[in-house]
C-alpha cells in the first residue's frame, strides 16, 4: 500500500512535467539538454541564495517561535527572492530560440529541478512510510501549481527585458513580477488571516496563479503578434 502511494505521488509530480515537456513540442527541438542547463542555473541560484541568507540575515529573523506568520521573516526571504529573476534571466540569455519553446524550456528547467531536490527526497523518505498522510498529496499538488508560476516568471522576466513592448504596458509586467516575487507576504499573510483549510489554501494558490499565468499570456500574445514571433 505504501509502495502504490509512493507511486501515486511521483507521478502526481513528475507526469505533469512530462506532459509539458512533450505535447508543448520542446522533445521536437531537442530542448532536453537545454532544461538540464536551466536546472544548473537553479541549483547555482539558490546555493548564491543560501550564502547571503547565512552571511547578511540573522537566523533569529528568518524563524518564529510559533507556526504563526511571521511577515519580516517572509519579506527577508522574498527579498533574496529576487535573485531568482536575476537567475531566470541568466538562463533567458543563455538558451538559443525565441517564442514559447524559449519560455517553456526556462520555467520547467527550473521547476523540474526545484521539484527533484525539494520533493524527491521528501517523497523518497516520507511518502513510502508506514502511515498514509495527505500531506504528500498537497505537497504534489502544490508542484503543479510551481509549474505555472516558474514559466508564467519566465515569460515576464522575458518581456521586461524587450525593448519593443509597449511603454504603456511596462508598468503592468513590473507590478506582475512584483505580485509573484513578494507572494510569500501578501498570499501567505491572507491565508493565514483566513485560516483557510490546507485544500482552499492550495486552491486559492492555484487560482492566484492562473489569474497571473493569464494576464501575461495577454500581454505576451499581444507582443508575439506585433513581433511576428
Amino acid at each position: 500500500m505504501t509502495l502504490y502511494h509512493f507511486g501515486n505521488c511521483l507521478a502526481l509530480v513528475y507526469v505533469p512535467y512530462y506532459m509539458t515537456y512533450k505535447y508543448s513540442g520542446l522533445s521536437e527541438y531537442g530542448a532536453f539538454w537545454k532544461c538540464i542547463q536551466a536546472g544548473g542555473i537553479y541549483i547555482f541560484t539558490q546555493l548564491c541564495k543560501m550564502l547571503v541568507l547565512a552571511t547578511f540575515f540573522d537566523s533569529d529573523s528568518l524563524s518564529s517561535a510559533t507556526n504563526d506568520f511571521n511577515f519580516l521573516a517572509e519579506f527577508l526571504r522574498c527579498t533574496v527572492d529576487i535573485a531568482d529573476l536575476l537567475g531566470f534571466a541568466l538562463i533567458l540569455s543563455r538558451i538559443p530560440g525565441k517564442g514559447h519553446s524559449k519560455l517553456i524550456t526556462a520555467g520547467l528547467g527550473w521547476g523540474a529541478a526545484e521539484v527533484i531536490l525539494s520533493r524527491g527526497i521528501m517523497l523518497w523518505v516520507g511518502a513510502r512510510g508506514t502511515e498514509f498522510s495527505w500531506i504528500y498529496i498537497l505537497k504534489c499538488l502544490e508542484s503543479n501549481v510551481l509549474l505555472i508560476q516558474h514559466i508564467t516568471t519566465a515569460a515576464l522576466i522575458w518581456m521586461f527585458t524587450r525593448h519593443d513592448l509597449n511603454k504603456a504596458l511596462k508598468p503592468f509586467v513590473t507590478i506582475l513580477l512584483v505580485i509573484t516575487v513578494f507572494k510569500g507576504v501578501w498570499l501567505e499573510g491572507l491565508l493565514s488571516i483566513l485560516t483557510l483549510g490546507p485544500w482552499y489554501e492550495i486552491g486559492a494558490k492555484a487560482l492566484i496563479s492562473i489569474v497571473i499565468g493569464f494576464a501575461t499570456l495577454h500581454i505576451y500574445a499581444g507582443l508575439a503578434q506585433q513581433i511576428g514571433i
